[in-house]
């Protein structure tokens, strides 16, 4: 059996190298010809991810790249893995789904209609609102084609679930949900998956499958805002908040824990929730609840400039003129992933009121173009020294929490609560 996987991601490589090592053949697509190059060569540029695993993955002959979309014409299932992000105004931007669909429905046509098991399928894994698959993919796809969806071609949607860096569970290990179509369309997908997988999870149709993975982004991002709003009120009562995390946590029922932060970064939970108030809104549904978690969480970075001016200011200092080391522009600990990171915030709003800001990340040495702060691209991890007036933790790397500050003269700032060898002026935020 031979598949695409389309955008060879954080996502899409990840999955192309499972579906590889079950000896399912894999052409990789994307546009970005210094990925094909480097998969082609058995190179990794996504830290976590092995080289020897792609190497290894290249040898085996089950692994190849190209840019080359009409290729789809060889193989039996094309999986859709590109970015959702969203526009300037905060809206969902399906652009590169829809981009996708276009360049590939020319060639998805069966050489034996009448064939089920011959026709293609195509499986969207990219987060979005409900209905895109079956609405707005399906059309581009039907258009360009000239087929129809769930007669000619096979049509499904099966939400990543991807957390980069993660050690105790793994894409072949945690259950797939999808829904099809119709039923033949989810028979051919969990046929499909249940090659490489160790668990699927069938669901009613697209839609169902399409919120699910939304539900469970906004369960956190909700989760999250609530123990950020934790955080700041205890901080006025002088207690700390993980602490009170960790003994809630010891209830073995009724309490499940979520950690505060500077804000919230990566490819999902600043970014799902609100393909769901979006769509909500064509319903005349207002989703105040998630609207109000969103609110917290994107005011954190504001907090934490709050607590770096009052750092600064315990030491006769203010922020302007400043000179602000932050620890961290990774969005989690351990992995390369700077994407959505609030890192980025923080650096633009310090540099707003006049701050010198560098950064270390062991895991970005330079930092790439990005699409919300192209204006960062270029600028290096610097070394951890006391030269700086602040040093603000934003990412909690194993790096940070053995780091020995103790000796820092400089006041430090600790959004994670992380640092175990502290200063002795140590602020928490």
């Amino acid at each position: 059996m031979k598949i695409a996987i389309i955008g060879l991601g954080y996502v899409g490589l990840p999955l192309g190298l499972r579906f590889a090592e079950s000896d399912v053949s894999v052409l990789g697509l994307d546009v970005d010809p210094e990925k094909v190059d480097a998969i082609n060569a058995g190179r990794s540029y996504i830290k976590h991810i092995e080289m020897a695993q792609i190497a290894a993955a290249r040898e085996s002959g089950m692994l190849e790249a190209s840019t080359n979309f009409s290729r789809v014409a060889e193989v039996e299932a094309v999986l859709i893995c590109v970015p959702t992000p969203l526009n300037q105004y905060r809206e969902p931007d399906i652009s590169y789904v829809l981009k996708s669909g276009e360049a590939i429905a020319p060639f998805i046509g069966s050489q034996k209609p009448e064939d089920s098991s011959q026709k293609k399928l195509i499986v969207l894994e990219s987060t979005t609102y409900p209905g895109t698959t079956d609405t707005e993919l399906r059309q581009v796809l039907e258009a360009g084609s000239g087929l129809r969806a769930g007669v000619d071609f096979h049509l499904a949607f099966s939400p990543e679930r991807e957390d980069p860096g993660r050690k105790d569970h793994s894409v072949k290990t945690i259950p797939k949900v999808m829904g099809g179509y119709t039923e033949k369309c989810l028979k051919r997908c969990v046929e499909l998956y249940s090659l490489a997988l160790d668990s699927v999870h069938p669901v009613s149709s697209c839609r169902v499958a399409e919120a699910t993975k939304l539900t469970e982004n906004i369960f956190r991002s909700v989760n999250i805002a609530l123990v950020n709003e934790l955080k700041v009120v205890f901080h006025k009562m002088d207690i700390d908040v993980c602490d009170v995390i960790d003994a809630a946590a010891t209830k073995p029922f009724g309490f499940m824990p979520f950690y505060p932060g500077p804000g919230l970064g990566g490819h999902c939970i600043p970014i799902d929730p609100f393909y769901l108030t979006w769509k909500a809104r064509e319903y005349e549904q207002h989703t105040r609840f998630i609207e109000l978690a969103g609110e917290i969480n994107t005011a954190m970075p504001d907090y934490v400039v709050s607590r770096v001016a009052d750092a600064l200011n315990d030491d006769a200092k203010s922020i302007k003129c400043s000179r602000i080391l932050i620890l961290g522009m990774a969005y989690k600990p351990n992995v390369d992933d700077d994407r959505e990171s609030p890192s980025y915030v923080l650096m633009k709003k310090l540099e707003a009121k006049g701050a010198t800001v560098d950064y270390n990340d062991p895991y970005v040495p330079v930092i790439k173009v990005t699409r919300e702060h192209p204006q960062y691209a270029g600028r290096k991890s610097v070394e951890i020294t006391d030269d700086y007036d602040c040093i603000l933790v934003a990412t909690h790397h194993d790096e940070y929490k053995d780091f020995d500050f103790t000796d820092f003269k400089a006041p430090l700032v600790d959004t994670r609560s992380c640092v175990t060898k502290r200063p002795d002026k140590y602020y928490k935020a």
